[in-house]
């Protein structure tokens, strides 16, 4: 009896404990591996890593020297050689370490062999970034980031520049509009799409930055933000009136560049490779980006005359594309589909959307639009994003590289809040003033009546 009682008292703080690990590792997997999972996968990787480096294949013979010395002053066995180790950097989301890489050997080798470094050292995923020559670097992530999005504090933001969402390696996606200036966004109904857009304004607004929107669905995704924007249209009569206003006033910053550098006036815009960055702060003009939702509605047509507004509105934002990077214009096309379906132009458009990203989408050839030309090995990653987890997409670029990327929550409300004290920023734009939406009046809230006591009666 004696031991009975011994064995609860000790052993019901241990099964709480343990309940309090789990429980952790289930709904806090940060703090969880802050307290559990880092000591445990760095004390692993530490008295395992030259036996893990020899079962992937990562070593090499040692050399001459090495070998005489070893015979010289020990009788051990003389082992192949891995990877010389730098100093194991815990963060808060995994562990970094640098490899400087033996002669004969290259990054992939290290990337080929990721997902047996993740089960040798019990972490979820292992990513592998050349440093520089010779050196790459190790990012051990503890837990799915993904799962539960928190960005980290410290970000590379700057003038136009958005972090918009935290990739699966634990880093920021910045939207980069000086190296990125065209995107598209492709996603199904509830992907996350318009939480995409949300944080693209609201990382726009507090910057000295014109804001520019089409919706043609009446206006329900960028009306919440109307006091942050110069422009908007919210059917497609008023985008065919709003874009040749948009291509006037590229026009006029090329003119401006050619008075400003002496290039003849002659000179075609698409042999002019300067840009607005080029000119003194004082003269340069505010750079303005402009927002597409759902682009297919500007292509679909009814009647002949329709058609004829819809192959101006289409020549006149592949004008946009090909030419707005340098007069400081740039586009954010997003809608479900985006294939040579919608009709003429649409392939070249997109051609010049350098960007992209796709979320969930219903079918494989949606997919395919978006990153099938630029990352063929993204599509099926695309096509498995579950419909539970919204805001979860893949995001790609020309060169071919390609991430999963997740946009935190940011509710509608609190977007609209960030638009409406940063509007004194709007820019004073004369081309756009006809455009400017009207601000709501936000309803007062008057206070209830006070409720007077009532005398007791019989």
């Amino acid at each position: 009896m004696t031991d009975l009682t011994t064995l609860l008292e000790v052993g019901g703080p241990l099964a709480a404990l343990g309940g309090g690990t789990a429980y952790a590792r289930a709904k806090y997997p940060a703090v969880y591996w802050s307290a559990v999972g880092g000591p445990i996968s760095t004390a692993r990787l530490l008295s395992s890593y030259s036996s893990v480096m020899e079962a992937c294949g990562l070593t090499v013979a040692p050399s001459r020297l090495r070998v005489l010395a070893v015979k010289a002053t020990t009788r051990r066995e003389v082992r192949p050689v891995p990877p010389r180790r730098g100093i194991i950097r815990p963060t808060t989301t995994g562990l970094r370490i640098r490899l400087r890489l033996a002669p004969g050997q290259e990054p992939a080798d290290v990337a080929a062999s990721a997902e047996r470094l993740r089960h040798a050292w019990g972490v979820h995923a292992v990513y592998v970034t050349t440093v520089k020559p010779g050196v790459v670097e190790l990012r051990l992530v503890g837990y799915d980031v993904l799962r539960r999005v928190r960005m980290p504090r410290k970000t590379d933001s700057g003038f136009l520049k958005v972090p918009v969402a935290l990739r699966e390696d634990a880093t920021p996606f910045v939207r980069d509009y000086r190296t990125v200036p065209h995107q598209l966004t492709l996603g199904a109904t509830l992907s996350g799409k318009s939480m995409y857009l949300r944080h693209l304004i609201t990382g726009l607004a507090p910057e000295a930055v014109a804001l520019v929107g089409i919706d043609c669905k009446r206006g329900v995704e960028l009306a919440p933000f109307a006091a942050r924007l110069s422009a908007l249209a919210t059917d497609p009569d008023e985008a065919a009136e709003l874009l040749p206003a948009l291509v006037k006033e590229m026009e006029d910053r090329y003119d401006l560049i050619k008075t400003r550098q002496g290039i003849a006036p002659d000179t075609p815009d698409e042999e002019i490779t300067s840009d607005i960055w080029g000119l003194p702060e004082s003269e340069r003009p505010t750079p303005i980006v402009l927002f597409v939702d759902e682009v297919a509605e500007l292509f679909l047509t009814a009647t002949r005359k329709d058609e004829e507004r819809r192959d101006e509105m289409v020549t006149q934002l592949i004008r946009l594309a090909q030419l707005g990077r340098a007069a400081g214009i740039y586009l954010e096309v997003c809608g479900q589909r985006f294939g040579a379906e919608l009709g003429k132009g649409a392939t070249m458009l997109r051609a010049q959307l350098t960007g992209r990203v796709c979320h969930r989408v219903n079918d494989e050839a949606s997919a395919k639009m978006a990153l099938g030309d630029i990352a063929p090995e993204a599509v099926s990653a695309a096509c498995a994003i579950a419909p539970e987890l919204p805001g979860l997409a893949v995001a790609g670029d020309t060169s071919g590289g390609w991430s999963r990327i997740r946009t935190p929550y940011l509710s509608l409300g609190d977007a609209a809040e960030i638009c409406r004290e940063s509007a004194h920023l709007v820019p004073d734009l004369p081309a756009l003033k006809p455009f400017r939406p009207a601000i709501p009046v936000r309803p007062v809230e008057t206070p209830a009546p006070a409720v007077l006591p009532r005398p007791v009666t019989d």
